[in-house]
Formats: C-alpha cells, structure tokens, sequence
C-alpha cells in the first residue's frame, strides 16, 4: 500500500482503550519475563478491596479469573471511561473518572491492594494513604527512555527525559512516602514497526511518546521513515518495562 493509505487507514482507526490488536501482523513487542497480568490475577484472588489506578479501557483488569469483593477502577479520558464502565460494571466493578492528581477519590486506608498496568503518573503518598496496614502496591511501570528511537526520531536528542522514570528513583520515591519496597525489576524488550500505518496509530494511542503528535505535524519525517522501512526492513526500538512491588507497613 501507498504511504497515503497507510496514514489514512492509521488515522481513521479508534484508538480508545489498551487494545492493540489493531497492530497484528503489523507492529510486535517482546512480552516482559514476569508476566503482569498473570500476577495480578493471582493477588486479586485473594484481596479483600483492590483499586486498578488509571485502568485505560478496562482490558487489563478485565483479564483477571476473580474480584474482590470490593474492586473500583479509576480513569481520566472520557472515551477510555465509557468504554472501562462497559466492560468492568458487569462484573461488580465500580469505575470512576478521576484526573490523574491527587488525591485519589478514597478515603484512606480503603485497600488492601492497588494495582496499576503503565501510569502515566504516580503518586506514591496517595498510594500509601489509600492503602491498608499491609497492603501492597504491585505495578508494571514505563521505564527510562522507553521507545525513545521513536521519540527521537520525530523530536531530536531528549537527555533530560531520558534521565526520566528510573526504577532506582520510583523505588526511593515509594521509601519516602512510607512503603517498603518488596520487588524490583526492570527489562528492555524489541519492538519492531512493519509500516508506517503502524507507527502513526502506536503514537496517536501512546499519546507521550511523541507528546502532541498529529500527522500533519510530522508529514516530512513520516514520509522519510515510510521509505526507510520500505527499504531496510521494520522500525527497531525498545519499550522499558519496572515491574514494582510496594508494601505499607503493617
């Protein structure tokens, strides 16, 4: 296909929620060795009152065998929100939209377990005072620099914002709102981009990998890397992934 069908096809899909199935066959990324979800699931099972902070579309949290008895959801974009209620409420899940700032909507101590699946931010004193005596905090976060290729590529050289979301630093900054750190690890995988359709619909849904993008904006430079695919082969680059594991102590 041309570049103009490619951008086109890209431009028309629904980017709402954290399904990327539209990528198939398009786009792939390594899968981080300790399995999220998998974990989540199993911590779920046997929570009293869970909260999943800034849930996307729900498909995360959705995957989940069990719910607590208590399970709430929060999220900020309105299409993301609609789309969340929809598929969680059937299931007991109260989802409620909330601006990404503190404070959370909770009263303190409300939950024995907070879960997060790539928070564009974290307020780790929130997550301490939403949490029970022994409760835990378990995420899977951004780390540094993640898919900067793309990032650098549309917008040059990022120093400081690569110096940005160190496990080191995320895990100081927990200490210091008062929770144990349990768990640390951090992986970089491969990602590979087979055309440019797939790039332009990766960064109108991952909003801050080129922050404010639009193809207009961009036309020039897609077009260059639309050539250099269709010449070299996929788009290399590398997400970073922490996964983090917090306890407030009992």
């Amino acid at each position: 296909m041309t570049f103009e069908v490619l951008v086109a096809e890209a431009e028309s899909a629904p980017v709402a929620g954290w399904d990327f199935s539209w990528l198939d066959g398009r786009a792939t990324e390594q899968r981080p060795s300790w399995g999220y979800q998998r974990l989540m699931s199993e911590r779920l099972a046997g929570a009293r009152a869970a909260l999943d902070i800034q849930t996307g579309g729900g498909e995360v949290l959705a995957g989940a065998a069990e719910f607590p008895p208590t399970m709430a959801a929060t999220e900020s974009w309105p299409p993301n929100i609609e789309k969340a209620a929809r598929l969680l409420h059937p299931r007991g899940a109260v989802v409620v939209a909330d601006p990404d700032e503190p404070p959370l909507p909770f009263a303190d101590e409300a939950f024995d377990l907070v879960v997060s699946r790539h928070p564009a931010t974290v307020h780790w004193t929130e997550i301490a005072r939403v949490l029970a005596p022994g409760g835990t905090y378990l995420a899977q976060h951004v780390g540094p620099a993640s898919v900067f290729e793309l990032t650098e590529y549309f917008l040059g050289p990022q120093p400081e914002a690569r110096r940005k979301r160190r496990p080191d630093a995320e895990s100081a900054d927990a200490r210091a709102a008062g929770l144990d750190i349990v768990d640390l690890r951090s992986e970089r995988l491969r990602m590979e981009f087979s055309d440019i359709g797939a790039v332009v619909y990766f960064l109108r849904k991952v909003i801050w990998i080129v922050p404010g993008f639009t193809v207009d904006a961009h036309r020039a430079r897609l077009r260059e890397l639309h050539d250099r695919i269709r010449r070299d082969g996929p788009f290399i680059a590398h997400s970073a992934r922490t996964l983090i594991e917090a306890r407030k102590p009992a």
